[in-house]
């Protein structure tokens, strides 16, 4: 293990011996964490190696099973959030924490409403403070506008000002870039070295090696649990921490290009598609055997243009065509029907039954060999499970555990086989590794391969454009709704992230936009 540099004055936070059970399997063995003020300290590690357990922990979400924590030198209570957060510390969460139907100043302030004459709501003077925290993040919206109505990118910016109106001492961010944007990403840090410089502590997660590499003054390595590595800023580098974070050689994906798809029949054909509002005129073909990829700034539309195909949204102009027939999905269900599936963005919200087992989550959509009569079958649930469970490669300490305690990327692949169980013609994954760990996010490019090589098109949605280059065989990039421009994979060195970014940013236009 590497050791922890000397570093001068005591540690803000202390954790120490910090060991967690769920359901008598170990999630965090003896772990000991020391942040500084002042320090941005990157948290590290595969999904279910234990950061968000460890970091619930010390934001009073989640009650240790042993170990102790000290703040500013001093026991630190972490029974409830709201002792935590009194204390200066607060956690930005990566699965959103918002409530949807209050404005954007509401949610700032929720739970600590600014109020008149003792009982009235200070609305103006909660949205003038909320418009300051906005306008510091530069964010697009107004603090009027409700949550609801608001872009993933943006509640995540929403979460962040809530956070920063407390001005804590101690702020835990969790993969906060995860949805934004390269502009909004450059603000945020912007921000992150002015709280450093005015010594607040930031406890940083994330699986991006390049923002680690930008910002961390040190780094903890987690790994099954168990911490594995702390490394000074001048020891950071990708292949070590990698080594240290997965045990193995950095991971390097590369399709294989020695022998190339031959794409089939069209199995989507979009003309003209739009819905009045977001998506405005988009054409574009999909193939059987073929992934296609769909990039662009946040806001581009990539995610409404998907939801109008899946039937979640009204489609207000154009038309589609699935496997040569001619149609206007009206629901969801009646897009699966056609043979569409769907991987939502946003797993957790629109995609996993979070209270369920692993086992029910992989095999909802396999009532006739799981049921009798409307009845589940234990052992046929469980026998079906356990070989969807092997056929994905998903890591459970049991079947029986609930959706909501497995990684993200075991998440992403309960997801992933529940839909290949309808054997779907169209297979449309949205941000499918965004909050992936690197060996997970290796496991899901193989399967998406995999489906492409089967005959199935494959439509892939992804802000990360190395991810969309090694995938995807054509791309599509989106602006203000439209497409900007498509490019091959036979195009040679144009098939590259520089010409991506030109067409999504308006400095290269084609005949598409």
């Amino acid at each position: 293990m590497v050791s922890d540099d000397s570093a001068p004055a005591r540690p803000l936070l202390e954790m120490l011996g910090i060991s967690k059970r769920y359901f008598g399997v170990p999630v965090l063995r003896e772990v000991d964490l020391r942040v500084w003020p002042g320090e941005v300290h990157a948290l590290m590690g595969e999904n279910g190696a234990g950061k968000s357990t460890l970091m619930k922990i010390l934001a009073g979400i989640v009650r240790a099973d042993a170990g102790t924590v000290r703040f500013d030198g001093n026991p630190l209570s972490t029974r409830s959030p709201g002792e935590v957060l009194r204390c200066g510390i607060a956690l930005i969460h990566q699965e959103l924490n918002l409530a949807p139907r209050l404005t954007v100043a509401e949610n700032i302030f929720l739970g600590a409403e600014t109020a008149r004459f003792g009982c009235l709501l200070a609305r103006r003077q909660m949205e003038s403070a909320a418009q300051t925290l906005l306008t510091e993040l530069d964010a697009s919206f107004g603090p009027q506008v409700r949550v609801a109505d608001l872009s993933i990118a943006e509640r995540q910016l929403v979460e962040i000002a809530r956070a920063l109106r407390h001005r804590n001492r101690l702020l835990i961010m969790d993969e906060p870039t995860a949805a934004l944007s390269e502009r909004e990403t450059a603000r945020l840090f912007a921000l992150i070295n002015r709280l450093r410089a005015q010594g607040t502590a930031i406890v940083y997660i994330t699986h991006r090696m390049a923002e680690v590499q930008q910002l961390a003054d040190r780094v903890t390595v987690l790994r099954d649990g168990a911490l594995v590595g702390v490394l000074a800023r001048h020891e950071v580098e990708q292949e070590k921490i990698v080594g240290l974070m997965v045990g193995r050689a950095l991971f390097d994906y590369r399709r294989r290009t020695d022998v190339a798809r031959q794409p089939g029949r069209a199995i989507l054909r979009a003309e003209n598609v739009g819905d009045g509002r977001r998506v405005r005129g988009v054409n574009l073909v999909v193939r059987a055997g073929e992934v296609f990829g769909i990039t662009g700034l946040v806001g581009a539309g990539r995610t409404e243009f998907a939801r109008l195909i899946f039937g979640a949204e009204k489609m207000t102009e154009g038309r589609i065509e699935l496997d040569g027939k001619s149609t206007r999905p009206r629901s969801p269900v009646h897009a699966m029907a056609c043979g569409v599936a769907y991987l939502p963005e946003d797993r957790k919200e629109q995609g996993l039954f979070l209270q369920l087992s692993a086992a029910i989550n992989l095999t909802i959509n396999r009532a006739g060999p799981t049921s009798r009569f409307g009845v589940l079958n234990g052992v046929r649930l469980g026998a079906e499970g356990q070989r969807a469970a092997a056929d994905f490669h998903v890591r459970a300490a049991s079947l029986r555990t609930p959706a909501r305690l497995l990684s993200g990327g075991n998440q992403q692949k309960l997801l992933l086989g529940r839909w290949l169980a309808r054997t779907p013609k169209l297979l449309i994954l949205d941000e499918p590794t965004r909050g992936v760990d690197i060996g997970a996010k290796r496991e899901i490019y193989r399967l998406i391969d995999g489906f492409a090589e089967r005959g199935m098109a494959v439509l892939v949605i992804s802000s990360e454009l190395p991810e969309i280059i090694a995938l995807c065989d054509r791309v599509a990039v989106m602006r203000e709704g439209r497409i900007a421009g498509l490019l091959d994979r036979n195009d040679g060195d144009d098939f590259c992230q520089k010409s991506m970014m030109a067409y999504a940013t308006g400095v290269r236009t084609s005949s598409h936009s």
